[in-house]
């Protein structure tokens, strides 16, 4: 999931060096969404590991 992260962020660094500001903004707020879902799931994975143990 991180590698989608990185991806879109190459996506949107490369189009705001174009001058495609829109593709720029949507690829960056893609990265982040997709960012914040990692985050929260990888939280949850650890919680779930430490109540399991």
């Amino acid at each position: 999931m991180i590698r989608w992260v990185f991806l879109f962020l190459v996506i949107a660094l490369i189009s705001a060096v174009f001058g495609f500001g829109g593709i720029a903004g949507a690829a960056a707020s893609i990265a982040k969404i997709i960012f914040y879902l990692f985050a929260v799931l990888f939280v949850i994975s650890i919680v779930a590991n430490i109540i399991k143990r």
